[in-house]
């Protein structure tokens, strides 16, 4: 039996599945205590079950998702709002490394992915695309390149990208905030966040001065900011395509005409909004989006992806976790925010940014302390920040490795 689910069908199952993640999550204590994030809980748990029913020829099911590009792009729109160059430019010496952190990390992941494949007989675009364009990539990145490497003669090239981007989807937010939680007791680490310049001042500076209780009116004051700036960000993505060639990941539009309506608006007060209508519409389209992600996951593909791809995978797994262990967290001070910032980094280095922010979200929630640098730098690295460096090796790995 086939059944399909319209756009609202889709939407009312991912906001069920995320009810459900919730109460799973306040009555099973392991997964409270392994900070596994909410639409993580329920997203997959449900994409585990469609994998059953269609192992078994009972049922395949067919999703409209075409709600989650848009629940993307609001979040990101509302993180790039909260971009304010004042306080980005107190992310200091941690976002530098952290950033150095995450260009060298998909130098190693296409390094680990070309090397082992042409050491097991693989064709190394198939090696490549189970490192950077898939991981740090995401499910953008192998839609992007998998073809590409098709096209230069490695058959397969897109099956195997879209496998290896499901595995780092799973594995980067199911062991991210777990390894942020180790780290945080096997230290003993005061759970403290470092004050980034005081937030809380440039709150009061810069929007409104009267934002202790969310309205319906305020709500949807912020909602006629966010919407018109997606609707820009994708006009301008489109022009950049057009004119000059230049493929951007359809969110980064959205954040950087957010970034700077944000900083024209703290210099000349164009539009007053509320600084929570603004993150409560992000937790929801962040939730809505990564359940919505996680549910139409299709872990069939993993059961073809083969034993050198998965030989690929596991070594990747490895490694990022022992970067986030003994690099990141360690040259970042070695403490709550560093831990946090772990999670984060497995979150984005084996899946994308929003499960970086599930992952943090976790960690801070269990904790009930928000660490205010992890949420400043991650966005602006992850979702902005690498493609300067990943997006220009890739290409080169492809050419040179066809």
């Amino acid at each position: 039996m086939n059944i399909g689910l319209n756009a609202v069908e889709t939407m009312a199952l991912a906001l069920v599945l995320l009810m459900v993640g919730i109460q799973l999550r306040r009555r099973v204590e392991w997964l409270e205590r392994m900070c596994v994030p909410t639409p993580v809980v329920g997203g997959i748990g449900f994409a585990v079950l469609v994998w059953l029913l269609r192992s078994m020829d009972v049922l395949t099911l067919d999703l409209d998702t075409s709600v989650q590009d848009p629940m993307m792009i609001a979040f990101f729109a509302t993180v790039g709002l909260g971009g304010s160059l004042s306080v980005l430019a107190r992310g200091g010496r941690s976002l530098v490394i952290f950033l150095l952190t995450c260009w060298a990390l998909v130098l190693v992941q296409n390094g680990i992915g070309i090397g082992v494949a042409s050491m097991i007989g693989l064709d190394p675009l198939i090696g490549l695309m189970a490192g950077g364009p898939s991981l740090e990539g995401g499910f953008g990145g192998a839609a992007a390149f998998g073809p590409e490497a098709e096209a230069l003669g490695a058959d397969g090239a897109l099956t195997a990208a879209m496998t290896a981007a499901t595995y780092g989807v799973i594995t980067g937010s199911l062991l991210g905030a777990p390894l942020a939680r180790w780290l945080i007791e096997r230290f003993k680490l005061r759970i403290e966040a470092e004050e980034v310049g005081g937030l809380a001042d440039l709150h009061e500076e810069h929007l409104s001065e009267d934002d202790q209780t969310l309205t319906p009116h305020r709500v949807l004051k912020a909602m006629a900011v966010v919407v018109p700036v997606m609707v820009i960000g994708l006009a301008c993505r489109e022009l950049m395509k057009e004119n000059l060639g230049i493929v951007l990941p359809s969110y980064v539009g959205a954040m950087f005409v957010a970034i700077v309506l944000r900083n024209l608006n703290d210099h000349l007060r164009l539009v007053e909004v509320s600084e929570r209508a603004i993150n409560l519409i992000g937790e929801v389209s962040l939730a809505i989006f990564l359940t919505m992600a996680m549910m139409n996951l299709k872990i069939w593909q993993l059961q073809g992806m083969g034993l050198g791809l998965a030989l690929i995978l596991m070594i990747q797994t490895l490694v990022i976790m022992a970067i986030a262990a003994l690099v990141v967290f360690r040259s970042l001070g070695s403490n709550y925010d560093a831990a946090v910032l772990s999670a984060g980094f497995i979150g984005f280095g084996l899946g994308a940014t929003p499960n970086a922010f599930a992952n943090m979200g976790a960690v801070c929630d269990h904790y009930k302390v928000v660490s205010s640098k992890a949420y400043i730098i991650v966005p602006l690295c992850g979702a902005v920040l690498i493609d300067m460096v990943s997006v220009p090796a890739i290409t080169w790995c492809l050419n040179v490795f066809a």
